[in-house]
């Protein structure tokens, strides 16, 4: 099968195409600098250039089936201003937005459609336990969600399978959730985050790369999926677990006030949290690599 695929530099998307290529599919790579993305990815794809605010070329689509779609700016690049909270939606609002008119606009068009999405679509909800059917929250992150998945689902009106994957906090070497946080734990200095009583609902990268192209090749898949473990632990069980993997001490806290001061409404993202159960992917017979996070920290903590 031939999928296109955006964002494919980033952290998920290297491993998104890599897991693609180890079964055997070919990869189109949609991207605005060629020599980088060859560069991360490999002689095995073939690249497109794309600015991102025009509608893509029609030659990018020649023969695709299948389209992934990871274009986002990253939520913990930088503080949460106003002009990067717009840079955050418009990155992904805009970006699927033009994706969506390139396929409308497309004779033969792909059969299936897979975005990216967030557990944060749920907004702040304890220890409720949370599914695909579950309800939505009304804040920025939950808000922004709700506009990324709307304009990812008016593929189905254009005939196409649409998945939308609600990821978690993503853990794996080189990059994610922990490339910021070892540093601290290395020296000893990490600990539980506010209260520690958060759920954090994690994934391995290796683990949502398969749910990707689980979601591309199977058929049954429709609508949302939550891309996260199957055992969601709090924060002052992660934060605990990572010690123990790095055989370091773990129990320096960050008070929540540090936190607001230092990230601002970005806080909200550590001190909040979601109890998210990936109901719909386990239905399906889905085998996880690391389903606990002590199988995922032992792989990912160097």
């Amino acid at each position: 099968m031939r999928v296109l695929v955006t964002g494919a530099s980033g952290f998920v998307g290297q491993r998104v195409v890599q897991e693609l290529l180890r079964n055997k599919h070919e990869v189109v790579v949609l991207t605005r600098n060629i020599a980088k993305s060859a560069l991360n990815l490999g002689s095995h794809c073939k690249f497109v250039q794309w600015d991102a605010v025009s509608v893509p070329s029609q030659q990018a689509f020649e023969g695709v089936e299948a389209v992934i779609n990871l274009m986002g700016e990253g939520l913990a690049d930088k503080r949460w201003d106003d002009a990067q909270k717009r840079r955050i939606h418009d990155s992904r609002i805009n970006g699927t937005h033009l994706l969506i008119k390139a396929i409308a606009d497309m004779p033969k068009k792909p059969k299936v459609l897979v975005s990216a999405s967030a557990v944060g679509i749920y907004g702040n909800r304890d220890a409720e336990e949370i599914t695909e059917a579950s309800t939505t929250g009304s804040d920025f992150l939950a808000t922004l969600c709700k506009e990324w998945e709307a304009e990812a689902f008016k593929a189905k009106d254009l005939g196409l399978r649409v998945v939308v994957v609600r990821t978690g906090v993503v853990l794996g070497r080189g990059g994610g959730a922990l490339k910021k946080m070892l540093p601290v734990f290395k020296l000893g200095a990490g600990g539980p985050i506010g209260n520690g009583k958060q759920f954090m609902s994690w994934i391995h990268v290796d683990d949502l790369a398969s749910i990707y192209v689980e979601a591309v090749t199977n058929p049954v898949i429709v609508g949302a999926v939550n891309g996260t473990a199957p055992y969601p632990a709090t924060n002052k069980e992660f934060t605990k677990a990572l010690g123990k993997a790095l055989h370091r001490p773990a129990f320096m806290p960050v008070p929540a006030f540090a936190l607001k001061a230092a990230f601002g409404e970005m806080s909200s993202v550590l001190l909040e949290g979601q109890r998210v159960l990936p109901k719909k992917i386990k239905e399906q017979k889905f085998r996880f690599h690391y389903p606990t996070l002590e199988m995922a920290l032992k792989e990912t903590a160097y």
